[in-house]
């Protein structure tokens, strides 16, 4: 068993698995909302999103999650912005945002000369490179997201009704919203580090959708898309260690694949109890 318990053993590893642990709790809560409420385009636009601010930070020296929280946090202004004044729907707010800010990262980062490592860390990410000032950091988001959405759980499943009986109930639709949205970009934010903008969406989306073929319940399938995120970040750093891949692309594609095998137990379960509830054909 030292193939399994090894790689754990180093400090690296362990402050990659906690952090990693503590990603997959904040994905969870965002991520669940955003597959009730069909948003999973956001999280992708607001990953992208942080591209500037990140390429910016590192241009200047200053830390890369403020620069990486400033520019999600513009961009999810920008978008209700574009709402109200420009009446754009959402979709359309999002797409022209996405490839504006999409764009002025790859002008940042082409601008800045040798960035090639820097746009690798950006893009993929780097989880065992989390210290313990790290930590302290995801540590807080994850509970300001679980407090989060704790305080807002009525007025966000009202909004995922129908936002007209959330407003005749006078839960504050518009509010509820914006905690989705911040939600969303915290959690993106916050998985940055650990799996990079190209792939936070994996880890924020994927386990949500593999619990959601088991419950029907909002807090179930929340606490059960944060033990597939944790069982996704452990295989993740046994497949990278042993066969030498980046960790943060591992740990997302074990996250796709738990949404896969997730997916084809539920048809199959499916499938078994539709056969043993049929009646037999007997002939005439």
């Amino acid at each position: 068993m030292s193939w399994l318990f090894d790689p754990f053993s180093l400090e690296f590893v362990q402050r990659a698995l906690l952090g990693g642990v503590l990603v997959s709790v904040l994905c969870a809560v965002a991520g669940t909302w955003v597959i009730v409420r069909g948003m999973a385009f956001l999280g992708e636009a607001l990953a992208h999103g942080m591209l500037p601010g990140v390429a910016l930070a590192t241009v200047l020296g200053v830390p890369v999650l403020l620069g990486a929280a400033v520019s999600a946090s513009a961009m999810s202004l920008g978008i209700s912005a574009l709402q109200r004044r420009a009446k754009l729907s959402y979709d359309t707010s999002i797409g022209l945002l996405f490839v504006g800010m999409l764009a002025l990262g790859v002008i940042v980062i082409s601008h800045a000369g040798s960035f090639a490592t820097d746009a690798t860390a950006i893009l993929f990410g780097d989880i065992l490179a989390i210290a313990p000032g790290d930590l302290v950091v995801l540590a807080l988001a994850a509970v300001i997201g679980v407090g989060a959405a704790i305080l807002a759980h009525r007025p966000l499943v009202a909004l995922a009704i129908d936002e007209r009986v959330a407003r005749v109930l006078g839960l504050a639709p518009r509010v509820a919203q914006a905690v989705l949205v911040g939600l969303v970009t915290l959690a993106v934010v916050a998985s940055y580090q650990a799996v990079g903008s190209l792939l936070v969406v994996g880890l924020l989306v994927a386990p949500a959708v593999a619990a959601r073929q088991w419950t029907a319940r909002i807090a179930s399938t929340m606490v059960l898309a944060a033990v597939i995120g944790a069982a996704a970040v452990v295989v993740g750093l046994l497949v990278s260690w042993h066969a030498a891949t980046a960790a943060g692309a591992t740990i997302a594609a074990a996250a796709i694949a738990a949404a896969g095998v997730s997916w084809g137990l539920r048809a199959a379960v499916t499938a078994a109890r539709r056969r043993t509830a049929s009646p037999l054909l007997l002939p005439a």
